[in-house]
């Protein structure tokens, strides 16, 4: 992985910015910096102050005003800071403006996403798949970001004559992008022909926005014991299991979460490991009810499926963390009864946008998982008799 000047040390103290566009309310940008916030804490950074500033276009030379600038300039210049943070992509002229200002190093949201994927990254795929996205996020940064980068191999032959050490950085970059993606097709072949041997099998994918319990789901519907925790990117390689419900047995993958403003880099490098979800019969989207932007959640899962070319297949929606929901919608004081009628109107508003394939579960308490494997049983069931007719007799 690349050992970067502006990668983020544990219990560093976080001061965030945002711009607004005239079309956004300060609410949706505080709602944006929640996110951005819950970020750093996965990194493992500390948010101490946030600044919002609207403008009609963000400065080309400093992103927010030099007025909000200096604001900033002066909270950080009196207190213990490490790290300023954008929710936004800065360039690289911009990050090396806003650091002789502030004085303390800067980054965006990107860069913060691919520190935390550079982190949680195990297996030589996904290791790959970060590094890759991390040379592509800093090609066009290069003049901003470093000063020089260190050269494996310098010497005769390694620089081009008349070369500027920018472009014989912009060089070394570019060399490294070609063989690592070299590298990455190595490993989707293999990762293919894996898929190949597991025979024929119905395949369903856990898909999603980010920390919605879909590694919790996964444990309790394959038994097994898969990471996870209360972080964003909690998964990042694609876990495959293989599950048994009544005698029928299909393939049970639990995919990296997708989030807002995920970088596009990302996105392109991760595709290989996303295969999972472009060759699965059927998905499984599972959605944090509890969430009060969980509408906002979905439609964004909804459009990184259509990127990934996905958004045509069968789907099966899973709205976790009732306990959650209930906790933070009624008081204690609610009539039962309205509760009830509450929920049942819940219950049929999504199941009409979904055509009944919607069910309601708590995950971390073990509510209605019975009734979450019977419905994925019968669909699976149903894909077997399409897919595979000659198998149905057996299960």
């Amino acid at each position: 992985m690349i050992d970067k000047q502006n990668k983020i040390a544990e219990d560093e103290v976080a001061v965030l910015v945002s711009v607004l566009q005239p079309d956004q309310t300060e609410a949706l940008a505080n709602e944006y910096l929640d996110e951005l916030a819950f970020l750093a804490e996965t990194a493992g950074a500390k948010t101490v102050k946030r600044f919002i500033q609207r403008l009609p276009n963000p400065d080309s030379r400093t992103f927010v005003g030099k007025g909000k600038l200096d604001e900033i300039r002066q909270y950080i210049a009196g207190r213990q800071v490490d790290l300023l943070i954008f929710d936004d992509e800065l360039t690289g002229s911009q990050i090396k403006n806003i650091q002789e200002v502030v004085k303390v190093k800067t980054i965006d949201r990107s860069d913060l996403i691919l520190d935390i994927f550079a982190r949680r990254a195990r297996t030589a795929q996904a290791k790959v798949q970060v590094e890759l996205a991390q040379y592509q996020y800093i090609l066009p940064r290069l003049r901003g970001m470093w000063t020089h980068l260190e050269r494996q191999g310098a010497g005769i032959g390694s620089r081009g004559p008349g070369e500027t050490e920018i472009e014989t950085d912009r060089r070394i970059v570019k060399d490294k992008i070609s063989l690592l993606r070299k590298r990455l097709k190595e490993i989707e072949k293999q990762s293919y022909t894996q898929r190949k041997e597991r025979g024929e099998f119905i395949r369903v994918s856990l898909v999603g926005y980010t920390n919605v319990g879909k590694s919790t789901i996964m444990n309790l519907l394959s038994k097994s014991d898969v990471f996870a925790e209360n972080k964003l990117f909690a998964t990042l390689d694609t876990t495959t299991r293989k599950v048994v419900l009544e005698n029928t047995p299909f393939l049970l993958s639990d995919t990296v979460g997708f989030i807002r403003k995920l970088p596009h880099h990302l996105i392109e490098s991760f595709k290989s490991t996303l295969d999972e979800v472009r060759e699965a019969d059927l998905l499984v989207h599972v959605v944090d009810i509890s969430h009060e932007k969980h509408e906002e959640q979905i439609e964004v899962v909804n459009k990184t499926l259509q990127e990934l070319g996905a958004s045509d297949k069968p789907i099966i929606t899973v709205f976790n963390k009732m306990d959650l929901y209930v906790e933070k919608n009624f008081d204690e004081w609610l009539p039962e009864e309205v509760k009830k009628q509450i929920l049942e109107e819940l219950n049929q508003k999504w199941h009409n946008i979904t055509e009944g394939n919607s069910i309601f579960i708590s995950a971390a308490r073990r509510e209605n998982i019975d009734t979450l494997r019977d419905f994925l049983l019968t669909r699976v069931r149903e894909l077997y008799s399409i897919r595979y007719p000659y198998k149905v007799q057996y299960y």
